[in-house]
């Protein structure tokens, strides 16, 4: 260990790119895990999301596009668009003990709906890592129409 910490300073030297794109690196890293971590909701799996609807009732919430949401969607997921999604609305405020998941097509902007429903005071928000893709690719039913919204 030694040894490799005399060379250090001559292998920076001699490869300054490479050494500051390894600490460019490092540095993106650390940032993205602190964000992961301070970001006021989980992350859930398609399985963690079965788990929580079968053992806590919690409330899904679709917030794709209402055509894509009658294209496919979680079974019992109730749709609401992000353009008209409030945390403050009677029927959600009536479920702010309840474990909410929040998902999208593709999980990009479900993200700000979790952080709006944190802002809001709901405590046990999740967000389904990776939207409705990762759901379809666990080979888990999809529901069609307007059937949950």
């Amino acid at each position: 260990m030694s040894d490799f910490l005399t060379r250090l300073p001559e292998f920076i030297s001699n490869h300054p790119f490479l050494s500051f794109g390894f600490a460019g690196v490092a540095i993106a890293l650390v940032a993205n895990e602190v964000a992961h971590a301070t970001r006021g909701y989980k992350g859930i799996t398609p399985a963690g999301l079965t788990q929580l609807v079968n053992r806590e009732n919690a409330l899904v919430i679709d917030v794709s596009g209402i055509q894509d949401y009658e294209k496919g969607h979680i079974p019992g997921a109730r749709h609401v668009a992000m353009s008209q999604f409030d945390p403050e609305h009677k029927d959600l405020a009536k479920a702010k003990d309840l474990p909410i998941v929040v998902y999208c097509r593709t999980g990009q902007s479900s993200s700000g709906a979790a952080k709006r429903l944190r802002k809001a005071g709901f405590s046990k928000v999740h967000v389904l890592e990776g939207g409705l893709r990762t759901w379809t690719e666990a080979q888990l039913p999809l529901a069609k129409g307007r059937s949950a919204g």
